[in-house]
């Protein structure tokens, strides 16, 4: 349940950083700012859910989706505390090109291991009762 709270976060901070980009209207890189920053908590919360789940159950641990999907979790939260420093700065420079490239990385990354989730649940039958 706390998953898509980060996807909707640093998706909707990719969306602001374009809209900062097209209008340089300031609003957008704050929204940005405040986007990661919930992102990231709401991460943290989900990471350690899964993190339980990834340590607890050897069925998790033996499926190779769920390797790819941990460390490319890893990486978005990674990638999404680098962008929320880079988005500390000021005005054009905080949002562009760093801000905007990092933001679009981590949504790349997300429908990735988005994909690796599903795969997980509905192919893997991990977390579903038999």
């Amino acid at each position: 349940m706390l998953v898509p709270f980060p996807i909707v976060c640093f998706v909707g901070a990719f969306a602001t950083d374009l809209a900062y980009w097209r209008t340089a209207d300031m609003q957008w890189a704050n929204f940005s700012a405040w986007l990661l920053a919930a992102g990231l908590v709401f991460g943290v919360l989900a990471a350690l859910a899964g993190l339980t789940d990834f340590l607890s159950h050897r069925r998790v641990r033996a499926q190779k989706p769920a390797w790819a999907h941990m460390l490319g979790n890893v990486l978005v939260l990674g990638l999404s505390l680098v962008n929320a420093f880079v988005h500390s700065r000021d005005a054009w420079t905080s949002v562009v090109p760093t801000g905007l490239i990092l933001s679009g990385a981590v949504v790349l990354i997300l429908c990735v291991t988005g994909w690796l989730g599903w795969a997980m649940v509905y192919r893997h039958r991990v977390g579903v009762a038999s």
